[in-house]
């Protein structure tokens, strides 16, 4: 399936910053990193079951939110970029 993943970690204080780095790093594990706290990419189910236990060790459920759009596949998806279109591959030589 294909999925697009958006967190929302509430910074106020130390916890919060180790709250969005290790979700962060989660996130990259599974999912390409698209903007920000926004992930997207081809997910079995059994992989986005790993990733939602991975980031039930960090999200706060009192604070934090995570939310996760799904669909068969990206051609389903009908996606556009209104601004700049962050290419990921311009990091390399």
């Amino acid at each position: 399936m294909y999925v697009v993943l958006v967190y929302d970690i509430k910074i106020t204080d130390n916890s919060g910053q180790k709250v969005m780095r290790n979700t962060f790093k989660t996130c990259k594990k599974y999912l390409h990193h698209i903007q920000n706290s926004v992930f997207e990419g081809d997910i079995t189910r059994s992989q986005l079951s790993k990733l939602r236990l991975e980031l039930g060790k960090y999200i706060r459920k009192d604070k934090d939110s995570v939310v996760v759009f799904k669909s068969r596949e990206e051609k389903w998806l009908d996606k556009e970029f209104w601004g700049v279109e962050d290419d990921k591959t311009s990091n390399f030589i």
